[in-house]
Order: C-alpha cells, then structure tokens, then sequence
C-alpha cells in the first residue's frame, strides 16, 4: 500500500469517529431536553419558566406606574426586578403590592406579591430601581465668599437615589448665595457649602415690624447679631425688651403674634 493510501484511509476513520460522537452528543442533549420537559421541569437555558416570567413582568409595570404617578418621568427610569429563588409558575394571577405604603421608589426596594386562592400568604421579590434627575455642579472654580450667579452653574444626569440629603438640584436655591468655602469645578453642590447673604449686620439699626390679628406696628431696634434672609436674629427695640426676628429684607425684620 503506498503511502498516499494510507493517509487517506487514516483521515476517513478520524471522519468516522467524529461523526459518530457528534451523533452521541446529539441524541443524549435530546433525550434530556425530553426528559426534563416530561416531568414539567424548564430546561435551563439561562431564563426562567413562564410562571416566573408572567410575575416579574407584571411587577416591572407595576412599579413604573408607580413611580410615574411619584413623578418620574419615563425616560428617567430603570428597573430591574430580580428572580425569586423559588420558582412561581404555581402563582395565578400575581397582584404586585407595596408592602409599605409611601416607600421611596428608588434605589433597592420591596415588592409583595399576591396569587389567585392565597389570601393568608404572600410572596415577595426584590427589585431596583434607577431614577435619573439632575443635580448641581459647577461650571468653573467658585472662591470663599463669592455670591453665586447662574453663570456659575451647570447640571448633570445623576441617580437621585444616591443622592445625599443636601445636595442641590434647583438653581434657584443656589443663586444669590454665598460659597462658605471654595468649590472646584466639576464638584456637586450641598446646602451646607452655602449661606444667605447677610442682610442685617451686627450693631446695625434696623426696622422692627410686629404684626398680629387686627394689628401691625413698627419700630426701631438694634440687631445683635448678622443674619440672611430668613434667618431668625435678637434685635434690641429698648434697653429692656430683646426680640426674635426674622429677617426678610436688607435692614427689615419680622415679628408674628
């Protein structure tokens, strides 16, 4: 036999032994596949069965109606709801439910779930939400003590979930105000690196308005401290009476019976 001959007899078994164990491997994947289907199990093909499928879509919805009627906006909105350790292809009819009423909608979040014919149980799945707003930055280096103007300012998309409790998203509550201490640009604006103009300075003469139900004067005083718009300073209107007022404009304050 020459050599020629052999390989190619070599390269027709190798082609043989393949096909065979490609034949195996199919029908063993089918017999499982088969199997698995028998006995009402899903196959695992990276998803879950339909019963679990129908629950997280209707809590997907029910949780973007929700968070529309809280006032987001639809383009600002993600959720993800999470599948249940258990499988609920035996929940009829799920009924998603806030199990606390008025729960932020944002960030990581709670949902219970109802099924058809279990009134006394209740399940429960996890779900996170993104909501995307705008918070304040600045547009360029703000230094101590610079009153802040809207040139100043500039916006970007954020998720207000992980905003901090005085971060700022309304320009309006930021122009006019006074860096206690220097900003970089870029970096998110809080409340508590602003104050209010001072509007009233200490040792300054200023007018006292006292108003109540059926009357209204006014007289002179001394502040004995600074203050900006609604803040509330001790103002002097004669060497024994001291008052509280609050401040609402440069050299006024105010006092309500």
């Amino acid at each position: 036999m020459s050599r020629s001959s052999s390989l190619v007899q070599a390269t027709a078994s190798l082609s043989w032994v393949i096909a065979r164990a490609a034949l195996v491997l199919c029908v063993s994947t089918g017999f499982a596949a088969s199997t698995a289907q028998a006995s009402g199990q899903a196959v695992d093909d990276g998803g879950v069965d339909a019963g679990t499928g129908e629950a997280l879509t209707r809590v997907e919805s029910f949780l973007f109606e929700q968070a529309l009627a809280d006032g987001a906006r639809p383009g600002d909105l993600e959720i993800q709801v999470f599948p249940p350790a258990a499988s609920l292809a035996d929940c009829r009819q799920p009924e998603p439910f806030l199990p606390r009423a008025g729960s932020r909608l944002a960030g990581r979040v709670s949902v219970g779930l109802r099924c058809e014919g279990e009134r006394h149980r209740s399940r429960y799945l996890q779900a996170e939400i993104t909501r995307l707003g705008e918070r304040l930055v600045a547009a360029r280096d703000i230094a101590p003590g610079e009153r802040l103007s809207a040139d100043m300012l500039t916006s970007e998309r954020f998720d207000v979930s992980r905003l901090p409790s005085q971060a700022l998203t309304d320009p309006q509550a930021a122009i006019g105000q006074i860096a206690r201490r220097g900003i970089r640009q870029g970096q998110a604006l809080s409340a508590h690196q602003l104050t209010s103009p001072k509007l009233v300075r200490r040792g300054e003469q200023v007018a006292v308005e006292a108003s109540g139900r059926g009357f209204r004067i006014s007289r002179q005083g001394e502040a004995l401290e600074a203050g900006g718009l609604g803040d509330i300073v001790r103002v002097r209107v004669d060497r024994r009476q001291i008052l509280d007022a609050r401040v609402v404009e440069h050299g006024r304050l105010a006092v309500t019976y």
